[in-house]
């Protein structure tokens, strides 16, 4: 379910399909839509290539039990997107809104940057 309280645009395919697989954990699926020399920065630590990011991806909040609903997107321009998730479960403050600010190069991603959504 999208909350209409925030701009959505629909998102490219790449990027759909990379979210479904990185809310499962299926780091294996997630990493088909990353390219090789990729950087994916979440909350100021910084995974570089493939070995670390296909980590992040299997391991990022392994440990609690949560939701993830998609509450809004942006497209910047051809290259850029902002997808906001709503995290909600058994981690500290048990919710949290993240801006996912991806950038895209030849449909894969070249840069994630997860952070607080930007009220």
């Amino acid at each position: 379910m999208t909350h209409t309280d925030r701009p959505t645009d629909p998102i490219p395919t790449p990027l759909r399909d990379f979210l479904a697989a990185s809310i499962v954990h299926d780091a294996d699926t997630a990493m088909r839509f990353v390219a090789d020399d990729a950087v994916v920065v979440d909350q100021g630590e910084t995974f570089r290539g493939h070995d670390d990011i296909h980590a992040f991806l299997r391991d990022a909040g392994a440990e609690f039990s949560y939701t993830t609903e998609q509450i809004g997107s942006r497209r910047i321009d051809d290259t850029h997107w902002v997808v906001t998730l709503r995290l909600e479960g058994t981690f500290p403050g048990g919710l949290a809104d993240l801006d996912y600010r991806f950038t895209l190069r030849d449909d894969r991603i070249a840069e994630l940057v997860i952070a607080n959504h930007e009220a």
